[in-house]
């Protein structure tokens, strides 16, 4: 399978869904549309939709059965990387080698095309028709809590409140299963709940989640100190300098490939069930964890 050229066709898709879920517009409000679209159009992998449209491809549904939610969930993920940038979180002027939306558009812009993003989603979600309301409900109530204070949220604030401070690996698992981990993790699982999987191939997929998730982000530490700006698209070494707790600094740069390869291993293991039918998310989980970017 060519990984890449399979994930640009899938790259289009999603933007094509998310262009008709926000499109532009030109009345009294277009500022803040205007600063909405620029981050979510500014060049994301759509990791988390492609992992939901393939999780329901593999337990019998498609596309459109995820197509809301999976435009909902880059929604909020995108609302979460224009907070992470603000002043007064990560204070970073670059993202995806764009100035990031409070440089662009002022800090208050910037709040508020967050904060619209994320209720963007549930109206998305909570305003559609769909052929199994059950389904429906319970992937909204997933995907409520993923990016939470039980979730997303409650990572973040781990990390802030451990920055200049030593963790324990424990900790820092803790951490990153919360702030990156939980919408991999919630993306997967709506993908099985939507195509009305058992919970056998539910629980299945939201092992493999937790594991990719861990390996995505421990590829993310080492790519802050060998990547270069120009491939990132963001300063380098951000990390060290506001005093984040990373793989790297816990494991070094040799300790933390090893562990990339440990948790996508057990990510693959969990994919045993589907058999064959897994053979995508096998060609993406080696793709992510190769990638230089």
């Amino acid at each position: 399978m060519d990984i890449k050229s399979e994930l640009d066709l899938r790259v289009k898709a999603v933007d094509k869904a998310l262009e008709r879920r926000l499109p532009y517009t030109d009345n009294e409000r277009a500022r803040i549309y205007e600063a909405m679209r620029y981050s979510l159009f500014a060049g994301g992998k759509r990791l988390r939709p492609i992992l939901m449209w393939e999780s329901c491809r593999m337990c019998g549904g498609g596309w459109n059965d995820v197509e809301p939610f999976a435009c909902a969930l880059e929604m909020i993920h995108t609302y979460s990387l224009i907070h992470d940038d603000l002043p007064a979180m990560d204070n970073d002027d670059l993202r995806r080698g764009l100035p990031t939306n409070h440089i662009k558009f002022g800090e208050a812009a910037a709040i508020l095309a967050g904060d619209a993003l994320l209720n963007k989603a549930f109206e998305i979600t909570l305003s559609e028709k769909y052929e199994d309301p059950s389904r429906a409900l319970r992937a909204a109530a997933v995907m409520a809590e993923a990016s939470g204070t039980e979730g997303m949220i409650g990572g973040q604030v781990l990390d802030l409140e451990s920055e200049n401070r030593r963790v324990s690996s424990d900790e820092l698992k803790r951490i990153h299963s919360l702030k990156t981990g939980a919408l991999i993790r919630a993306a997967c699982v709506i993908g099985g709940i939507m195509a009305g999987a058992d919970e056998e191939a539910v629980k299945a997929l939201g092992l493999y989640a937790e594991n990719l998730g861990i390996a995505f982000q421990i590829r993310d530490d080492i790519l802050d100190v060998t990547g270069s700006e120009e491939e990132l698209g963001k300063p380098i070494g951000s990390d060290e300098e506001s005093g984040k707790n990373t793989y790297v600094s816990l494991y070094g740069l040799e300790g933390s490939e090893r562990l990339v390869r440990e948790y996508s291993d057990k990510a693959v293991k969990a994919l045993s069930v589907f058999g064959e039918r897994a053979g995508f998310l096998l060609s993406l989980t080696e793709y992510l964890i190769n990638r230089r970017r």
